[in-house]
């Protein structure tokens, strides 16, 4: 069966209901069609029916039938996930703020989430290696497809310091709604999610949506005013103010 799904999976390209329609309808599979089916990713790969099936995506709506990862996989089974997300367009001031709540968590034994994309996400895996922590990067692409290339050195350094994760097979090409499709599983994964800086109308705050639906804990640094300041808005509507680290935990 898990070889089914990992050809419905490489077939629809890792779309949620066109699988989903292939199985109910007993879409048929030839034997010839399986035989050789592993070969064709690179990548390790681990089915919603294996028994190493991360536990946290079996709870929320349309789990990945298929997660394809390079790394260690038992990081998601880590006791302590954060995820640490943002603006593509960082500020200094959010940049300066995401390395030193990373750099105030070196000691926390925790393992930083998130998604790999330009400005603070990257920082925050930046960061975490740089201060040995373990890391996740949750692609919104191919698992073979770093997006965006800018970030292709640190990509590979994931896969082979911490954890690279993708439900859509091989190199991919992002679409818009895959960015947004992928929030829910850093929202998932994560025991705590914190916003270092976001315009109040972002993928950052659709993260945060998914994050509330799955009943976790949401903190954010505060940032100036009249800023459009999703992070602002959101502490105005009960998330933690995030200063420091310690924040998180008291």
């Amino acid at each position: 069966m898990r070889k089914i799904l990992l050809y419905f999976s490489l077939k629809y390209q890792g779309d949620y209901q066109k699988i989903y329609q292939a199985i109910k309808q007993k879409e048929k599979v030839s034997p010839e069609d399986l035989n050789h089916i592993e070969q064709k990713i690179q990548s390790q790969y681990v089915t919603l029916i294996d028994e190493a099936y991360p536990e946290s995506f079996k709870h929320i709506p349309n789990p990945p039938w298929v997660l394809y990862y390079y790394g260690n996989l038992s990081l998601l089974c880590h006791p302590l996930i954060i995820g640490v997300i943002g603006t593509r367009n960082a500020s200094l001031y959010g940049k300066e703020m995401c390395k030193r709540l990373i750099q105030e968590l070196k000691d926390e034994n925790c393992c930083i989430i998130s998604g790999l994309a330009k400005g603070i996400d990257g920082l925050a895996h930046q960061e975490a290696l740089k201060q040995k922590l373990n890391t996740i990067a949750v692609l919104g692409s191919g698992i073979d497809y770093c997006y965006p290339k800018s970030n292709q050195k640190l990509y590979q350094q994931i896969k082979e310091e911490g954890l690279v994760i993708s439900e859509y097979p091989n190199q991919r090409l992002p679409q818009k709604k895959d960015f947004l499709i992928r929030n829910r599983l850093i929202a998932a994964c994560c025991q705590y999610l914190v916003v270092v800086e976001a315009q109040l109308h972002s993928g950052t705050m659709n993260t945060v949506t998914y994050a509330l639906e799955y009943g976790k804990d949401v903190g954010c640094i505060p940032t100036m005013a009249n800023q459009n300041s999703g992070c602002n808005f959101l502490i105005q509507q009960g998330a933690k103010l995030i200063e420091h680290a310690k924040d998180i935990f008291e």
